[in-house]
């Protein structure tokens, strides 16, 4: 359901061992799942309150850990910003790569990918909120976030252009372009209004994306 807020209930050993400062990754299945509900309560505590006034023990006290269990993971409320950061940038990837692999085409991909991404942000809106931040509190993970999705971007284009789906000078600059439209789209129907639904979101950019706006 479109705005349902659900989350993993573990990590990963590599994503753990990426997450957790260096030195620090969970050894075992309950400390990834810590872990997991460290994340998970500082992106509500970073929603809700912002960088700066946001605390370690905040987070602590929503995931219902002891303090010291942070101090496990993380050196700091910074180093658990970046790992946050990361980890809500692979969990959009992770959510929508399988309707992008369904789908028949490459403008039904698009569409497959903007309509899970507005059905995503729906349920995590604290997303937006958490990723401008970044740009001023870690820049190098608000940089790597867009160049890596730009990246995921254009490599499903030039392989959709490789099979004759869609144009064949397909370029960096449109997968930012649709990485652009669809974070704005996030924004505006996923944040801020419903009063739209994904699917027709999604229909109205997948028909532009084949067609164009132009009359020609």
């Amino acid at each position: 359901m479109a705005g349902e807020r659900v989350l993993p209930a573990t990590l990963s050993k590599e994503d753990a061992a990426s997450a957790a400062s260096e030195g620090k990754a969970p050894r075992t299945e309950r400390g990834r799942k810590t872990l997991r509900s460290i994340l998970d309560a500082a992106a509500i505590e970073f929603g809700e309150k912002g960088f700066h006034e946001a605390s370690v023990s905040g987070i602590t006290r929503r995931a219902g850990v002891a303090l010291g269990s942070f101090y496990t993971y993380f050196d700091s409320k910074d180093a658990v910003f970046r790992a946050l950061v990361r980890d809500m940038s692979d969990q959009v990837r992770d959510h929508v790569a399988p309707a992008i692999r369904a789908a028949p085409d490459q403008i039904a991909a698009e569409r497959a990918g903007l309509r899970e991404f507005i059905a995503f942000v729906r349920g995590h809106k604290e997303i937006y909120r958490i990723i401008d931040e970044a740009e001023f509190v870690d820049p190098e993970s608000f940089h790597v976030h867009y160049a890596t999705t730009a990246e995921r971007i254009a490599a499903r284009l030039k392989a959709g252009a490789a099979r004759g789906e869609i144009r064949p000078d397909i370029s960096e600059v449109h997968a930012w372009a649709i990485m652009g439209m669809n974070v704005f789209l996030g924004l505006r129907y996923g944040v801020w209004d419903a009063d739209l639904g994904p699917d027709d979101v999604a229909d109205s950019i997948a028909e532009m994306l084949a067609r164009g706006i132009g009359t020609a």
